[in-house]
């Protein structure tokens, strides 16, 4: 199974690189976990919002890769529980289906881009700030991880 996680900005602080490949280092075998940066549009006090929002969208799009059924991770999703993380990845790997997460910037994604997803997740009803989405995204896939393998990490 191949997971993209697709996720606009570049050039996180060093403490969430750190955090994210810690967990992304614990996922054994089986499971091939990538990472693609998006460049963020240039923001300003006049900036065109829905433009910025639309250009980031067509780069997360062209950076999924065919076979991939896609994640939106948005604050309007669903809030999937980590057995319910897990129960997913066991029925994707089952079926041989890849996934890409998809992790917007500060103002989030397009109305379009959501609608494309296949499905939206959201952690909590809170907001936060997306870098530290992509540590949460990681370490939740690590816990899946270890529930699907009856590793003792997820009690």
């Amino acid at each position: 199974m191949r997971i993209q996680i697709i996720a606009v900005g570049e050039r996180m602080p060093a403490w969430v690189q750190d955090g994210y490949q810690e967990y992304i280092k614990r996922i054994g075998s089986g499971i091939t976990i990538s990472l693609i940066e998006i460049s963020a549009e240039k923001r300003g006090k006049s900036s065109n919002t829905k433009k910025i929002l639309e250009k980031e969208a067509q780069r997360m799009l062209q950076a999924v890769a065919k076979d991939h059924k896609i994640i939106a991770l948005d604050k309007g999703g669903q809030a999937w529980s980590t057995k319910t993380l897990a129960d997913n990845i066991k029925d994707w790997q089952r079926d041989g289906t890849n996934i890409s997460f998809l992790i917007g910037g500060p103002e989030g994604m397009t109305s379009g881009l959501l609608q494309q997803a296949h499905a939206k997740m959201s952690f909590s009803a809170m907001t936060f700030p997306h870098p530290i989405i992509r540590v949460m995204l990681a370490e939740q896939l690590y816990r899946a991880y270890s529930i699907i393998n009856n590793h003792p990490y997820h009690k």
